[in-house]
């Protein structure tokens, strides 16, 4: 009783895979190759040598001198029959878990493999029908490769997504960058035609009164011209320092819940405008600011606080994945990538 009581406890997967959930960030990639083509083509080797060893009997083996009514050659017939069936029930459990396996399931996938591995054995014992080792271990290579594969492609998608959003926020500095340049040449030559006028106006000027008031004037009208030389420098350094920008941490309750903060990065001259773009295209409500801090290496900035957050990161995947910064020891996080460069 005991015995099958510890059997019908070990079959209770989804109680194991609940515990597995909280333990997939300690995952470790078996194969660790560059690119998804690579874990594509080391699929595909692998499944070829599966077929290669079903095709030459090395799969699973029994005992071809069983013999039925005498028979020896009704004892194979009946072995390889066997064989077939034990290959085809392992086959279908072992392709269910690789065509289901996702983040949080990997583990589980794995130990129903082997669990169908054991069955299949089992249930071939009495004609000493056994799959073998090595078709495990590949079944198992085909399983973490097409985890692997899922995840390489998961990743790639998102830094051609984070590339085009960084080129998108480059143009829209540049925009903004000459929209700045032309505002503050405008207002340059308006200033430069007011004091010529204010100059030829102090120089008809025939009372000391008058003389005072169009001097102020013209004190005025300098101290705006070095707020655009100000202005100017601003730009300047903005445009010749590439990593120069906003870190910003902003949270929206009303789409990712309680205890998610969204840490991101802008090189725009507006940061809030980045954040406005993030409120209208990806969730129905507003962001809430936190915190909008200059850095002269935004991107460095923004890198170490999702390091000092990653444990607590959230793999939701939504326009808004990024990283949190918690307020409490039980928050929540949430960590985007979304490098986008744009300065202030």
């Amino acid at each position: 009783m005991a015995s099958q009581v510890s059997q019908l406890r070990g079959q209770v997967l989804v109680v194991e895979e609940t515990l597995l959930l909280e333990s997939f960030a300690l995952y470790e990639p078996k194969f660790k190759l560059n690119a998804s083509h690579e874990y594509k083509t080391r699929l595909d080797g692998v499944r070829d040598r599966q077929k290669a060893m079903v095709k030459n009997g090395e799969a699973a083996t029994g005992d071809q001198e069983w013999s039925v009514n005498g028979k020896k050659s009704e004892g194979r017939k009946l072995i390889n029959d066997m064989v077939k069936l034990v290959i085809r029930s392992f086959n279908n459990e072992s392709d269910y878990c690789v065509d289901n396996v996702k983040f949080d399931n990997i583990e589980l996938g794995e130990k129903r493999i082997r669990q169908a591995f054991d069955a299949c054995n089992r249930l071939g014992r009495v004609m000493t029908v056994r799959l073998s080792e090595a078709y495990l271990n590949l079944k198992l290579d085909e399983l973490h490769l097409a985890h692997e594969f899922q995840v390489k492609k998961q990743e790639e998608k998102e830094e051609a997504k984070r590339l085009r959003e960084e080129l998108r926020e480059q143009q829209k500095l540049e925009q903004e960058i000459r929209a700045a340049r032309d505002k503050i040449a405008k207002e340059r030559k308006h200033f430069a035609a007011a004091l010529n006028d204010l100059q030829a106006r102090l120089a008809r000027a025939t009372s000391d009164e008058d003389r005072a008031a169009l001097q102020c004037k013209i004190a005025e009208v300098e101290a705006s011209k070095a707020e655009l030389d100000k202005e100017e420098r601003v730009i300047d350094y903005r445009e010749q320092n590439a990593k120069a920008g906003y870190v910003y941490v902003i949270s929206n309750v009303g789409a990712f819940g309680d205890g998610i903060y969204k840490i991101g990065m802008t090189r725009r001259l507006e940061p809030m405008e980045r954040i406005d773009e993030l409120g209208d295209a990806s969730v129905p409500f507003w962001f809430d600011v936190h915190a909008l801090v200059f850095s002269e290496n935004a991107p460095a900035l923004e890198a170490k606080l999702h390091e000092r957050f990653a444990a607590g990161r959230s793999t939701r995947s939504t326009a808004a994945r990024s990283s949190s910064v918690p307020t409490s020891p039980r928050s929540r996080v949430s960590s985007e990538r979304t490098t986008t460069p744009s300065s202030k």
